[in-house]
């Protein structure tokens, strides 16, 4: 059974009320997002989380990065839950979660980064829970739909963030040209040195880029961290 909550050096996830959980891989995504944002800080003015769960990502942003955070949640228990770790942590002022579907959203302005840690599973087995199903299938969004209202809201200049399953890889390449993508980095993950890849962490733009690829393993094969997971995670999890 999972733990009701994650505390981290700065703040705490509470995760009683989200059907999707703080993981491992998710902590990677999110670091590893956050330090590509703050090393173009500068030219970051506004980031929009869509799924946000438990608020985690738009946490972790929010640590490194000075920038108002708009946090999208369809789920109203999510949402709420949320809302409690942003209220509760030091950066309250800077994240609004937003209890709504995204294609409702009234988008004001175009953002400068747009993260997502988003359902991975399209046509297969779900749960018979409802909030599972949001949770880990595309429910209402598909890939292809967030792609295209990345495109539509993302500044000309402007970065995404997508965390999705190494399977779909082929998929994923191909549904980011169809919406006239492109993508600037990919880092293949794995769980350890002898797993294969289960995870890929993407950024990328408007503009047509060179794809720059590598690889990175949670673990050792002695299962202790990686050096360069450590050095990514360092700044958030307590015991490192």
């Amino acid at each position: 059974m999972s733990n009701s909550f994650f505390k981290f050096r700065q703040f705490t996830i509470h995760q009683d009320k989200c059907a999707m959980k703080v993981t491992t891989d998710g902590c990677l995504f999110g670091a590893w997002s956050a330090s590509q944002v703050r090393s173009q800080e500068s030219e970051v003015r506004s980031i929009l989380d869509i799924g946000t769960g438990t608020g985690l990502l738009s946490l972790m942003l929010a640590q490194q990065c000075k920038v108002n955070i708009d946090a999208i949640e369809i789920d109203k228990s999510a949402a709420e839950q949320a809302r409690e770790n942003v209220l509760h942590s030091p950066f309250a002022g800077r994240i609004t979660v937003h209890c709504t579907d995204i294609h409702d959203f009234a988008f004001s302005e175009k953002y400068d980064v747009i993260i997502s840690n988003p359902p991975f599973y399209e046509k297969e087995l779900k749960s018979n829970k409802t909030n599972k199903n949001i949770a880990h299938h595309n429910e209402g969004l598909l890939l292809k739909d967030l792609l295209n209202l990345i495109k539509n809201n993302l500044s000309t200049t402007g970065r995404f963030y997508l965390l999705l399953p190494y399977k779909r890889k082929e998929e994923t390449e191909r549904l980011i040209i169809d919406a006239g993508l492109s993508a600037l980095h990919t880092i293949f993950v794995r769980q350890s040195v002898t797993h294969d890849y289960f995870r890929m962490m993407i950024c990328g733009g408007h503009a047509p880029y060179d794809t720059i690829t590598n690889e990175i393993s949670i673990c050792k094969q002695d299962s202790s961290y990686t050096d360069e997971f450590i050095g990514l995670i360092k700044a958030y999890y307590l015991k490192l």
